[in-house]
């Protein structure tokens, strides 16, 4: 088993970034709800405390005894953990004249502290709190200060406890991967937690958890779905079946490109082409919501008629990663959401569940995908909605709708790639939009639809900026789409950031 450091969550807004941060750091951690520390794990090396929206002297603010686990393992409490440390051994924390929010530097740093080590006086660090610690206990002492905060940083002395009143997590502060490094070694950990040792010990896992058990996974073309498959396939081999199925309102040729690849890599696959059964149910549906559970309906329906063809198939796999086992739990233990990326369905065929990439955040699972030899462009692939295009057409779905749109989107994808733009933004794609706009085309009056292009930048689609394309690039997309798409006579760029927009329009 690996050795681990616990990030016990307080309710910030960034305890997912401490866990990509140590993840980064080759050292494999688990973030858990403040109250569910695992006290006879012996793998635990070291404990993080995470900030929260609370103050901790709010009587509904989330506490522990840091008593149980200062002196046991090394911790580090950063912002409200830092408080939290302060507080509970008779410090005084209590709120600030003005709320410390932005970057801050260090005047001055204890060089001779090994948390500190490397970061230097001067160094910009990311305040985000209302309250500050105004008293530490006697056995703590300060290790850093800003100009505004005494306290920034402390260590008790005889522990291997520390806090920071600053986010080590976040981009903004210098140093602070240098930080968490140093705390990782003040842990003792090996940094053992690579790509390749992920694969090995998963894929034993499997083979004992499996056995000779049979397993289908429904695939939808995505990253994540796409490396679940082939770690799978790597521990039962044929034993593994996936369905692939075609709503009509896949992205254009995709259904034969992602069957085309999943063939090289060995799969087993079954392609399912549902199209006229989707633009059946959807016809004369404009509603957004009810345009999804059609789509999300109708995908669990086929998938179930097809897995009943199979025989003796036990397990269902599915491509839940880290970021939503997380987010399924409140800091306070109660299930808020269902992480099931099929909702409903391990209950409907009443199959046990196998979720090897439970434990990865997202730019893990491409680093394992790597790992295992998969193809760039499947691990590259932008985000796509679940109902696909369905989404992407406002209003009604119809087969002539989807053509325009699909060959839209061709055109324009096909553009990023050939111009090297691709890569440089999270998500892109081509809305058709309910309007019809006057042109002219040879000479002609023309009434026709207009597209709109939407590209985005974003670490993890909380928020998300839209993409300074070149205009150059941009005159070049609109240009082919109304030369080359019948039904097209114009193209329009969507600048909105989310929030306020979102990064679909429906």
């Amino acid at each position: 088993m690996h050795e681990k450091i616990i990030i016990l969550d307080f309710g910030s807004q960034t305890t997912q970034l401490i866990g990509r941060r140590i993840r980064e750091l080759n050292t494999y951690c688990e973030i858990l709800p403040y109250h569910s520390f695992p006290a006879d794990d012996p793998t635990v090396r070291g404990v993080i405390l995470s900030g929260s929206p609370y103050s901790v002297n709010n009587p509904d603010a989330f506490r522990i005894d840091t008593a149980a686990l200062r002196g046991r393992y090394p911790v580090l409490g950063i912002c409200y953990g830092a408080q939290l440390l302060a507080a509970t051994a008779g410090g005084h924390v209590e709120s600030a004249a003005t709320r410390e929010y932005g970057r801050a530097l260090l005047a001055e740093v204890d060089a001779n502290d090994p948390l500190l080590d490397g970061i230097r006086a001067g160094s910009q660090v990311w305040m985000s709190h209302g309250d500050t610690i105004t008293r530490l206990p006697d056995t703590f002492r300060v290790i850093a200060r800003t100009d505004d905060v005494e306290a920034a940083a402390f260590r008790v002395d005889g522990e291997q406890t520390w806090g920071v009143q600053f986010h080590p997590e976040v981009f903004h502060t210098e140093g602070g991967t240098r930080l968490l490094d140093n705390f990782l070694t003040l842990c003792g950990c090996a940094r053992d937690w690579t790509p390749a040792s992920f694969i090995e010990s998963t894929v034993a896992e499997l083979k004992a958890q499996l056995g000779d058990d049979r397993v289908i996974l429904a695939l939808s073309g995505g990253v994540d779905s796409s490396v679940t498959a082939v770690l799978l396939h790597r521990a039962i081999g044929s034993r593994l079946t996936c369905i692939f199925v075609d709503h009509g309102l896949l992205r254009k040729n995709e259904f034969e490109n992602v069957l085309r690849d999943y063939e090289h890599l060995g799969l087993n696959v079954i392609g399912v082409d549902a199209k006229a059964k989707f633009y059946r149910e959807l016809a004369g549906v404009t509603d957004p919501e009810q345009k999804r559970k059609i789509i999300g309906r109708g995908f669990i329906d086929v998938f179930d008629e097809e897995a009943h063809k199979l025989h003796d198939i036990r397990w269902l796999g599915q491509g839940t990663i880290y970021p939503d086992v997380i987010e399924s739990l409140s800091v306070t233990g109660t299930v808020i959401k269902s992480h099931h990326n099929v909702g409903g369905l391990p209950e409907k065929m009443q199959l046990k569940l196998v979720e090897p990439l439970r434990l990865l955040f997202k730019d893990e699972v491409r680093r394992v995908g790597a790992e295992l030899g998969m193809m760039p462009h499947l691990l590259k692939r932008h985000p796509f909605p679940g109902p696909g295009l369905g989404i992407r057409i406002l209003g009604e779905v119809t087969p002539e709708k989807v053509r325009i749109l699909q060959d839209a989107d061709d055109i324009y994808i096909s553009l990023l790639r050939e111009w090297g733009l691709y890569d440089e933004v999270w998500q892109a794609g081509t809305i058709l939009l309910p309007i019809r706009s006057v042109g002219v085309m040879g000479d002609e009056r023309t009434y026709e639809n207009t597209i709109a292009l939407r590209a985005v930048t974003s670490t993890d689609a909380m928020t998300a900026d839209w993409a300074q394309l070149p205009y150059d690039f941009l005159a070049k997309v609109s240009n082919e789409i109304i030369n080359k798409v019948k039904g097209v006579n114009r193209v329009v760029y969507d600048i909105s950031s989310k929030p306020p927009a979102t990064i679909e329009w429906e």
